[in-house]
């Protein structure tokens, strides 16, 4: 069948889950795996013993990645301490923060599902809607500020996570004991169809994320919606929706591409919920479901224009939308370091090496597990996929920061600006899209990187490299300065020209580099950026005013610095 079908017939996402996780076997059929994922978990196999199984006539080695929901990453410490124990109970000893902000598990056993999903939805977290075709977790800035716009920003973003998940009863029934949480699912049915989605649900994913006034630690436009408040007088007055945007693509299929957003109007408050359902309500009507490689909003946006696309959205809602002014983003911050609150307390941004919380070399998963423990610290998961110990009292300040010491995790000063800014997706081995490696090499390729600049007298420029297994983009390569996107087994292609603050994409600029050879290809452009850039122009913008024809040419006319 296809997924339409198997949407279609799966009485709102039950299908045989229920007798698959009775069956005693190690691995969920074909058809079940696709309505797993509405229930936030994969079905995926260790591609590390894949082949040496296979030369000893042995199946798949399989395994789920389960991931948590977790609206603007927010958790409490005694969430946080629950799901900690919970990774060595049912994972392999790690948590992944993504980019979205959630919380994977890895290496979870078919018998273990149930356990786990529970555990965390006693803790009032949820997988629900984490993965599948529906709006996905609600991003929004973790900084937690003490003031009312960021309070009531936070609050939006929660609350517009309940009225956008699914209203089906069967996961509650399938995980849970059959009682769904209202705070956690909004009751705007009574679980008997999907008002919002219908039985067959969107299309694609959907991804909705708030960014803060001036502050686009979010990459706002790279969302299905983009949420970004308008303030006065200390409160949220309205909000300016950013529509179409989406990273990922296809190497070989020249009608997918990432995107960025346009803005298409702005809405009251009181509104936002009723706009937000409508937009997506349009892309579940007109969405390509035919083709899932061309079916996400961006592709409608993109081919009906946005002013086609916002007479649609005001005849839905039965109201003229106000025009957008334009955005401005001077602050986009990684919320690294100490930062006070206002409220008399503080948080710390501690910087996670590709988001895997693990005792691995230096002690991340001990340090912020025991600053939790002995401090009562709550927890922010940033959209870099680095994590905050909030709510520190000013007493404690050194305690904490003499805890994280001793485990050897080094604080934000003390790392190169651009090894702070890397990031990378898990890829390789559990991702089944994965074409090569990602979060495993990048230590190898920031060390070198970061060589390279200090080499060039540019170690204190912090310019944004990330890099994905595959042309998905988890990591958000393609809206950032430098982007490594996996292209086949160990090469990758090289994108470059994006901003810091996500407002533009980068470009194609090296095809199929071998993994050994990409700081070869970097080099010249870093060299030649170093001899003729602007005063003060940063490598992203010198790569997009220059463009990658001259960058080519004229980078390998750079004398090359010589090592030692």
């Amino acid at each position: 069948m296809s997924l339409e079908q198997i949407k279609a017939s799966s009485g709102l996402l039950r299908g045989s889950i229920g007798e698959e996780l009775d069956d005693g076997g190690d691995q969920f059929a074909k058809d079940t795996t696709q309505l797993l994922k509405f229930h936030g978990i994969y079905q995926q196999d260790d591609r590390d013993v894949r082949r040496e199984r296979g030369r000893l006539g042995l199946g798949k080695d399989f395994s789920c990645m389960v991931r948590a929901s977790i609206p603007g990453g927010a958790l409490t410490g005694e969430q946080y301490l629950v799901m900690d124990r919970l990774a060595d109970a049912v994972g392999n000893g790690t948590l992944r923060i993504t980019t979205r902000q959630g919380l994977q598990y890895h290496f979870v056993r078919k018998g273990d599902l149930r356990g786990l999903v529970r555990a965390l939805n006693d803790e009032l977290v949820t997988t629900l809607a984490a993965c599948g075709d529906v709006a996905r977790n609600v991003m929004g800035c973790p900084a937690p500020l003490r003031d009312r716009v960021s309070a009531q920003v936070t609050a939006s973003a929660i609350e517009l996570g309940r009225h956008l998940r699914p209203q089906t009863q069967a996961y509650w029934q399938l995980w849970v004991d059959g009682e769904r949480a209202a705070s956690l699912v909004a009751e705007d049915g009574d679980g008997t169809d999907e008002p919002l989605y219908g039985p067959t649900y969107l299309p694609r994913k959907f991804k909705v994320g708030f960014a803060f006034p001036g502050d686009n630690c979010v990459d706002a436009y790279t969302h299905d919606i983009g949420i970004v408040p308008s303030v006065a007088g200390g409160e949220v007055v309205g909000y300016t929706l950013i529509v179409g945007g989406g990273l990922g693509m296809s190497h070989n299929k020249p009608s997918t591409y990432p995107r960025l957003g346009d803005p298409v109007g702005v809405v009251a408050p009181r509104d936002l919920i009723a706009t937000v359902k409508a937009v997506i309500g349009i892309q579940r009507d007109h969405g390509d479901r035919e083709d899932r490689k061309h079916a996400r909003m961006k592709y409608l946006v993109a081919e009906w224009g946005i002013d086609a696309f916002r007479t649609e959205l005001e005849r839905r809602l039965g109201w003229p939308l106000a025009r957008p002014g334009p955005l401005a983003w001077p602050h986009t911050s990684d919320h690294l370091g100490w930062h006070g609150q206002g409220d008399g307390r503080a948080f710390l941004g501690l910087a996670i090496p590709s988001g895997r919380i693990q005792d691995n070399g230096a002690g991340y998963r001990s340090a912020i597990r025991e600053a939790v423990e002995q401090f009562g610290s709550n927890v922010r998961l940033t959209p870099r996929q680095d994590l905050l110990l909030t709510d520190v009292a000013e007493a404690d300040r050194s305690g904490v920061e003499e805890l994280v010491r001793a485990h050897g995790v080094p604080l934000a000063e003390r790392l190169a600006p651009s090894v702070r800014a890397a990031m990378a997706c898990p890829a390789l081995p559990t991702c089944g899209l994965a074409l090569t490696e990602a979060e495993r090499v990048m230590p190898v390729l920031i060390e070198g990187f970061q060589a390279e600049l200090e080499q060039l007298g540019l170690g204190d420029e912090a310019i944004h490299l990330r890099m994905a297994g595959c042309p998905n983009g988890c990591s958000r390569p393609y809206s950032t300065e430098i982007g490594i996107v996996g292209r086949g087994k160990n090469h990758y292609n090289v994108f470059l020209g994006g901003d810091a603050h996500g407002t533009r994409l980068n470009t194609p600029f090296a095809d199929r580099v071998a993994f050994n050879e990409l700081l070869d290809v970097l080099r010249p452009v870093l060299t030649f950026y170093r001899v003729e850039r602007l005063s003060g122009e940063r490598f992203g913008d010198f790569c997009a005013r220059i463009g990658p024809e001259v960058l080519r040419i004229r980078g390998q006319e750079m004398p090359q610095p010589v090592a030692g």
